[in-house]
Parts: structure tokens; C-alpha cells; sequence
């Protein structure tokens, strides 16, 4: 095993997937950042900036190419895209992978369909490599102009220390954990929960109606966790608790404006269009409720969520819904 992680790929120039490398890049690491075209790469290279990070400017040891063999025989490649499309980009670099290359997960969200986790994705298009997942709550403007975060790494790799030194900073603190079941329902479950939480902030209903509403929140995230093999404690740390919060209050969080707007009367496909860019909770949704039906867990929340979101019933009387449930099931 080598003692550090000098060269790293990250497949994804989205907002976050640019933020890891720059990151990294900060830390002294050679880094490619994956362009979906030459076109792209060209002006990504030209800008050295990325649109939606735009007072960032890329440090000289972040380069900006496509893939190739060669750009992916990396000890550490990030993988930050959509989850829509995990399944699509893991299979186009499929044969361009090294066994050897640790796969790192920072995408939040479950696949369509019979949803599974990303990590279950990355096993199964490429069983060969050791995968590992980063989560928490990462915003990425904040962390690219330098203000103090942290995240967890959730791994069973033994190279979970290599990880920890590539990441970590005085300014990006990171964690290890082991339980990625965990990590990765409460990284995509907070995205949910902050949709509820900005129609809650559209209603105006209040800063403690907003606290009671995350609390029974982080209790579903819990529950459903649980009943497929989550630690409860992971729930309370970073990648839960944490998470949640930074997602729930932020003004950058696209999840909790995407529920302002919905709160607001727009329907999804105009306040998707207004965002412009991916509302991960959205999907996680729908995979949320497909995974509590199968384990028979109860899930009020997201369940009059996706009321309001098909328009079958208002924000307002969801709202009272919710309020009106038997006091004992508040946090249970």
C-alpha cells in the first residue's frame, strides 16, 4: 500500500464533483477532473473556473480532460454525479478501471426503479474495486471559498486512513465511519426532508414548527435506515443530523428552494426549470417510499410530501395532517 493518495480522477463537473477536486487539489494531489466532451473540457480549461463557482479559480495542479485509460489509472477515482445517471456513467468507464482504484461515492441519492444505494451500484458494475462513501454536510460554495466543514468517510476499505489524509485539511475536518448503509440513507434522506422543510419555510409557519418537523424527520430517516442495516447512531452524526440541518436551513440548498417554490405554488417541472440544476430530493422520494413499502415502515412525512408534490393535496393541509397525528408517533 503506498502512504499517501498523490493522483485522483473525479468523474462529474457538477458543482459538488468540482468542489472534491478542488479540494483535493488544494491538498497537494494531482487531480482530473472528468469533462463530459471536449467542448466542455475546453471551457472549463479556458475559464479554469466553474460556472456555478465562479469567484473559484482552479488551482494549478487540477487539469481538466476526458476519460481515457490513461486519465483513470488513479489510486482514488470520486464519482459525483447524478444518481439518475450513476448507472450510465459507471458503465462507460467500466473497462477503463483498475482493479486496484478505490472508488469513492459522493453522490446522494438512490437509483430508479427498485432503488439501491450508489454503493450497491459501484459493486455491481465494477465488483473488482473497494468502494468507499463521502457524505455530510458539504456545500459546496461554502467549502470552496475556504469556510470551515466536515464530512464523513463511511468505508470498510483498509485504506480508509489514505482517504482521511487525501481529504482532510485545516479547514475540512474528516470523520471515518464504517456503516456506508447508514451514510448513504441519511446523505439522501436529508435531501427529501429539506423539500418539507422549505414549504414549511414558504407557510411561514415559524422556527419551531421548522425544529419539530426535522426532528420527526431525522426519526423516518432513522427508521427506514434501521430496517436495512443501518447503525441508528450514524443517524445522529454528521452524515444524518448534520446533514440535515446544513440542508434544511441553507439558502444554498437547492432541496430546501426547490420546496419554497413547490410551497409556493409552482408545480416540480416549473420550480426544477426556475433551479436549474438537479433537486436530488426529488427522485430520493419516490425511492423512499418504494424501500418503506417493502420494509413496512411508516413514513408520514414524505408520504404527504409526495402529496403535495402531485398536487393531490396543499401544502397547508398537509401540514395540518402531520400536525393532527397521535402525539406518541411525533419521534417514534
Amino acid at each position: 500500500m503506498t502512504e499517501s493518495i498523490n493522483r485522483a480522477a473525479i468523474l462529474g463537473t457538477t458543482s459538488w464533483g468540482t468542489t472534491l477536486a478542488i479540494l483535493l487539489a488544494r491538498n497537494g494531489i494531482n487531480v482530473t477532473l472528468l469533462g463530459r466532451s471536449d467542448h466542455e473540457v475546453g471551457k472549463l480549461q479556458e475559464n479554469r473556473s466553474h460556472f456555478n463557482l465562479p469567484d473559484v479559480t482552479f488551482p494549478d495542479s487540477l487539469k481538466v480532460m476526458t476519460a481515457s485509460a490513461s486519465t483513470l489509472d488513479v489510486p482514488l477515482l470520486c464519482v459525483a454525479v447524478p444518481s439518475a445517471t450513476m448507472i450510465k456513467n459507471l458503465d462507460s468507464i467500466r473497462s477503463l478501471v483498475s482493479p486496484n482504484t478505490l472508488i469513492l461515492s459522493a453522490t446522494k441519492g438512490f437509483s430508479e426503479g427498485q432503488p439501491k444505494r450508489m454503493s450497491e451500484l459501484v459493486n455491481e458494475i465494477l465488483p473488482d474495486n473497494e468502494v468507499a462513501v463521502l457524505t455530510g454536510p458539504n456545500l459546496s460554495r461554502e467549502l470552496t471559498e475556504g469556510l470551515p466543514g466536515a464530512t464523513v468517510i463511511a468505508t470498510k476499505s483498509a485504506k480508509k486512513e489514505l482517504l482521511l489524509r487525501a481529504f482532510h485539511s485545516e479547514t475540512f475536518r474528516v470523520y471515518l465511519e464504517d456503516d456506508l448503509v447508514g451514510a448513504e440513507f441519511g446523505g439522501a434522506m436529508k435531501n427529501v426532508i429539506a423539500i418539507a422543510a422549505g414549504i414549511a419555510d414558504s407557510l411561514t409557519v415559524g422556527n419551531n414548527a421548522k425544529a419539530a418537523l426535522l426532528v420527526r424527520g431525522l426519526a423516518e430517516m432513522t427508521r427506514l435506515g434501521q430496517a436495512f442495516g443501518a447503525k441508528p447512531l450514524t443517524f445522529q452524526g454528521l452524515a444524518g443530523a448534520g446533514d440535515l440541518i446544513a440542508t434544511a436551513y441553507s439558502p444554498l440548498s437547492r432541496n430546501r428552494l426547490f420546496g419554497e417554490k413547490i410551497g409556493n405554488g409552482l408545480d416540480a417541472s416549473k420550480a426544477l426549470n426556475e433551479i436549474g440544476q438537479t433537486v436530488e430530493g426529488l427522485q430520493s422520494l419516490t425511492a423512499v417510499l418504494v424501500l418503506g413499502k417493502e420494509a413496512g415502515v411508516e413514513l408520514p412525512i414524505c408520504e404527504e410530501l409526495d402529496l403535495i408534490i402531485s398536487r393531490r393535496k396543499s401544502a397547508r393541509e398537509a401540514l395540518i395532517s402531520l400536525i393532527n397525528r397521535d402525539v406518541n408517533a411525533v419521534v417514534r
